[in-house]
């Protein structure tokens, strides 16, 4: 639970369709931003939303630990206690417009090296939605596979654009063995197995094992990321 510095910012984004969608830029407090995640989160009707524990604690230690800038925010309908944004639940695919509005937001502030970094139903925007957009790859966390379709793969694979998928040992929905025959026609990707772990990334070694591919990814020079810091920045 440590949260250590960052410059944190409420924001807003604005869809193309019209919706105001609340939540949170984290800023290294150095001033240097080395890559920028972009953060979707999982299923908002089953308790997913921009709080999810791993996004949340990237957000808490990636600005500081390696200088990595983190948007989160809530989809369409979605509440935390950031608030709620307007609309509903549109099943994947009027999010489609959550995640341009996001990428755009990242884009206008100037912020480099962006990234997709969906977990669950997260992966499933990513992998519908991101391949056309102003970002320099993805990072897929427990992708469940049941939205996104073989034609949403072969855009992607046609992008070009890195891919890399963490699959648990022990996933719900999809298991490596399973992930690796489905995600054939995605031919860039770079599938890591993670022994042991389970879809919801449950335990602070699952959530190292995570940050770490995550800034191994967008900011090799910072990784594998510290694992004590001073007690006297801990906020």
């Amino acid at each position: 639970m440590t949260v250590l510095p960052a410059i944190r910012e409420d924001i807003v984004l604005r869809t193309d369709d019209g919706l105001e969608l609340v939540g949170e830029l984290a800023l290294p407090a150095s001033g240097e931003v080395r890559a920028t995640l972009i953060t979707l989160h999982p299923l908002p009707t089953h308790g997913g939303f921009m709080d999810s524990h791993v996004l949340r604690k990237a957000a808490w230690r990636l600005p500081h630990l390696a200088d990595v800038a983190v948007i989160r925010f809530n989809t369409r309908g979605t509440s935390s206690p950031r608030g709620t944004s307007e609309g509903e639940f549109d099943e994947g695919d009027g999010e489609a417009a959550d995640v341009r509005a996001a990428v755009d937001f990242a884009v206008a502030r100037g912020l480099p090296h962006r990234w997709l970094v969906g977990w669950s139903f997260g992966t499933e925007l990513a992998l519908m939605h991101g391949a056309d957009l102003d970002v320099e790859g993805a990072i897929l966390l427990s992708p469940p596979l049941r939205r996104a379709e073989t034609s949403h793969l072969e855009h992607w694979a046609a992008s070009g654009k890195p891919v890399t998928a963490l699959v648990p040992e022990h996933d719900d929905f999809l298991q490596p063995a399973e992930a690796r025959e489905r995600f054939a026609p995605l031919t860039q990707l770079d599938l890591v197995a993670v022994d042991e772990a389970k879809h919801l990334w449950v335990g602070e070694t699952y959530v190292r094992i995570v940050l770490d591919a995550i800034v191994e990814k967008v900011a090799p020079d910072r990784a594998p990321l510290p694992t004590e810091v001073a007690a006297d920045i801990v906020q």
